[in-house]
């Protein structure tokens, strides 16, 4: 599953966008908590954790908004984290 973040979650994360190899029909938690157990360098000054920041987050799962969590995603699924954005 190719992961892709923006705004404030990339810059937590570290990267643009990162693969993660998990079984198919893992769920937007099971990859959360993949995501989450990545070891990562601190974010810059004034930027929160990831982790708080994906708790706060919404999602798309191939441009698609994910309201089912426990959905089963795809090897070829492109999950995109997208935090709160100020303004409009």
């Amino acid at each position: 599953m190719l992961v892709r973040y923006f705004a404030a979650a990339r810059a937590a994360a570290g990267v643009e966008e990162e693969h993660h190899d998990l079984p198919e029909g893992t769920g937007l938690d099971g990859l959360i908590a993949a995501v989450l157990a990545v070891e990562r360098p601190e974010p810059p000054a004034g930027t929160p954790p990831l982790a708080r920041i994906i708790s706060r987050s919404s999602f798309l799962r191939n441009e698609v908004a994910v309201r089912d969590r426990s959905a089963a995603l795809g090897a070829d699924d492109v999950v995109d984290v997208l935090p709160p954005f100020a303004g409009g």
